[in-house]
């Protein structure tokens, strides 16, 4: 709180660009000394165009084939990718070339060797995005002979997503966590979860380390109070700087995604995370056909391959199309408020601004777009 009594929380609203240090280049001065402190007559827009420059280069102008090979790998991982690409290649072309191939199988393996050296999805174009998309649709269609629908839907102008949580309505129902496995096809096998409800004792404050996250009784126990975390879309991710392939990135609506496609699986983002919200598969997901949810799009919910990182998206597939997060709608004591930070007259903006709201690890700098607070 403030000192003129006024209830105070820190946003940063201009999510598209980082705040710099004044002592950027590590010189130890802030001007003068070093010819990278004169200064620039950059607008907005030129400014935003040299920093994407400076942080992904000539990887913008590249296509999706310099994209696959032209990255730093080792002699194994490089070899890896060779041979798999070379063995799509080769039964593509096996498959083209056969007189008995019928018609679907040819078009499954062009699409195979066209998915295999498709871009990162962050630098395609809106087309290249919709054509990706189009060939996973067809791709399962061959497949399964069912069909999804699968969206690459973009961010929308004026919208940066945030989410507060209500810890003295939450009761410990889970009714979330369950909403938010079926939402986003998460591996049943495995019993793999985004969010996490703690379970913890009044009178200790915010103890983690004691905290129970698996409790198997009935809810609300006597002498405790719970509270959720999931990914917390960072306006300052730590997780994105250490992907060493640029397969995670902020989108301008907040959302922290990954491109599956383009995960290694190294998991340096979830050591990076100081909020546990990154979860590796170390099998290939399995949902029962009935249980899946065909409603998907590109960045969230669809079905991943084995040995890649998966985390909470704000489920894109709902949020963008106007919708709460399935967790929001589940939630049965309304613990949790999600929805646009640049509308004044959103829910979200009201919590932020009646209530006394704070987040986890604040110190660290990294902006969490998730609040908490108390009735």
């Amino acid at each position: 709180m403030s000192d003129d009594g006024k209830k105070w929380f820190k946003l940063n609203l201009n999510s598209k660009h980082k705040q710099e240090s004044s002592s950027a280049c590590g010189c130890g001065k802030t001007s003068g000394g070093c010819n990278s402190h004169q200064k620039e007559d950059f607008n907005e827009e030129e400014f935003f165009e040299a920093a994407v420059d400076a942080s992904i280069g000539d990887e913008r102008k590249k296509d999706g084939f310099d994209q696959v090979f032209d990255v730093k790998m080792n002699r194994r991982s490089a070899f890896k990718k060779l041979t798999a690409s070379l063995l799509i290649g080769a039964g593509a072309v096996t498959t083209s070339c056969s007189v008995t191939t019928g018609k679907d199988d040819k078009e499954k393996a062009q699409i195979d060797w066209e998915e295999q050296f498709k871009g990162n999805y962050k630098l395609m174009t809106d087309d290249e995005k919709s054509g990706t998309v189009d060939r996973l649709v067809r791709s399962y269609q061959l497949r399964t002979g069912k069909t999804i629908s699968m969206s690459s839907k973009n961010a929308a102008e004026d919208v940066l997503f945030g989410y507060a949580f209500n810890i003295s309505k939450c009761q410990g129902y889970m009714d979330c966590v369950s909403a938010c496995v079926e939402e986003n096809n998460q591996d049943r096998n495995s019993q793999m979860q985004y969010i996490r409800i703690h379970e913890m004792d009044n009178g200790k404050g915010f103890n983690f380390n004691e905290a129970d996250d698996n409790y198997y009784h009935e809810v609300p126990a006597e002498g405790h109070f719970y509270m959720g975390t999931q990914c917390f879309h960072c306006d300052n991710p730590p997780c994105i700087e250490v992907c060493p392939v640029q397969a995670t990135w902020r989108e301008d609506d907040g959302l922290v995604v990954v491109d599956y496609d383009w995960c290694v699986g190294c998991r340096y983002c979830m050591a990076a995370c100081p909020y546990d919200g990154r979860r590796f598969n170390w099998s290939k997901p399995e949902v029962p056909e009935e249980e899946m949810n065909r409603n998907q799009h590109y960045l969230g919910n669809r079905m991943r391959k084995k040995g890649v990182v998966e985390k909470c998206t704000f489920c894109v597939q709902r949020s963008r199309a106007g919708k709460n997060p399935a967790c929001v709608e589940a939630c049965p004591t309304g613990a949790r408020v999600f929805g646009n930070l640049l509308d004044p007259k959103s829910t979200i903006r009201w919590v932020l601004e009646n209530k006394k709201v704070f987040r986890l690890k604040e110190d660290l700098g990294t902006e969490p777009k998730f609040w908490y607070y108390m009735d």
